[in-house]
């Protein structure tokens, strides 16, 4: 897509972001929170208040901001897409799952690790291969940060094989390997782990 624009979400306005998570029922109750709270947490913060972090968590609308958790992208000029990348020890639920882990022997607390966690595509624009264009976004963005790596949690899509978004609102496997990601284990049938070392 020709008439895409990425850009960190400091540089979006709330408005922008705001109408991206409004325009998902569970994205807006969400708020980019859930691999924030570890279960017993979870449903002691409100929606409202899960918004209002990531309001101060994305520095929208603040150039100058020295830090940002993702990125948001344009198509002609319309807030399209979102993606969640910062680094993994900001994820408790995600440092205390099962899954991510299997199979893997490393620092868990390190932060030079990179995590994309969480795409949400408006529905007009869902087929368009956005997730792609933010997948591929996120290398850039983490190297300059100083990321020395960064992971995935992507689902495995299959041909004639129906998937809900609102599954794959951690990306599909194509979308990371297209961007460099490699595959490093398979924790489950329909889910990978991928990474790309800078």
């Amino acid at each position: 897509m020709d008439d895409v624009h990425i850009v960190p979400a400091n540089e979006a306005s709330w408005e922008d972001l705001q109408s991206l998570f409004e325009s998902n029922r569970d994205a807006q109750a969400c708020g980019c929170q859930w691999f924030k709270h570890r279960d017993r947490d979870w449903r002691s913060v409100p929606p409202d208040a899960r918004m209002a972090a990531l309001r101060e968590q994305t520095g929208c609308g603040h150039d100058d901001a020295e830090e940002t958790t993702g990125l948001v992208a344009y198509v002609a000029g319309e807030p399209a897409g979102w993606v969640a990348v910062e680094p993994r020890t900001r994820y408790q639920r995600l440092l205390r799952a099962r899954t991510p882990w299997l199979g893997r022997d490393e620092d868990k607390a390190d932060d030079g690790v990179w995590v994309v966690s969480c795409f949400l595509i408006r529905k007009q624009f869902r087929g368009d291969h956005l997730t792609y264009a933010l997948a591929a976004a996120t290398v850039p963005h983490a190297r300059a940060a100083g990321a020395r790596a960064i992971e995935a949690y992507p689902m495995v899509t299959e041909p004639g094989k129906e998937i809900i978004w609102d599954e794959l609102y951690v990306g599909p496997l194509g979308a990371f390997e297209a961007a460099g990601f490699t595959v490093v284990s398979t924790p489950s049938k329909r889910r990978r782990v991928v990474r790309l070392d800078f």
